[in-house]
């Protein structure tokens, strides 16, 4: 089970932080992701992690803002999203499967949290 936490509403420019809790046995041995979806669009990939937090891809659009980090003692994986744009408003959802590649596709993610609320105002 994932619990997502963080969403907001911030102003352009400004920094949020979202976390995501994973429960369950062996939690920590999952790929851990994070998608949004905008209104009226498709959900889309943000930025994926390595069970050991060694490797991490991003989207084009969110690299060098964005940034992903896990701590596997805490069952937790957290997006640092700076330097926010309007276009990143979206509902964001971590996303966990199995395996040690890293997938940008939801149709790869086995196991979805409920989403957060990103809205970020010009």
């Amino acid at each position: 089970q994932l619990q997502a936490s963080g969403g907001g509403l911030v102003q352009a420019g400004d920094s949020l932080r979202l976390s995501c809790a994973g429960s369950g046995r062996g939690s920590s041995m999952y790929s851990m992701a994070w998608f949004r979806q905008a209104p009226g669009k498709e959900r889309e990939f943000v930025s994926a992690i390595s069970w050991s937090g060694g490797s991490t891809i991003y989207a084009d659009s969110v690299k060098g803002r964005f940034t992903i980090s896990r701590d596997n003692r805490k069952n937790t994986v957290s997006l640092q999203m700076n330097s926010l744009k309007p276009e990143d408003t979206a509902v964001y959802y971590c996303a966990a499967r199995g395996g040690f590649a890293l997938e940008n596709e939801v149709s790869l993610y086995n196991y979805w949290g409920q989403g957060t609320q990103v809205t970020v105002s010009s």
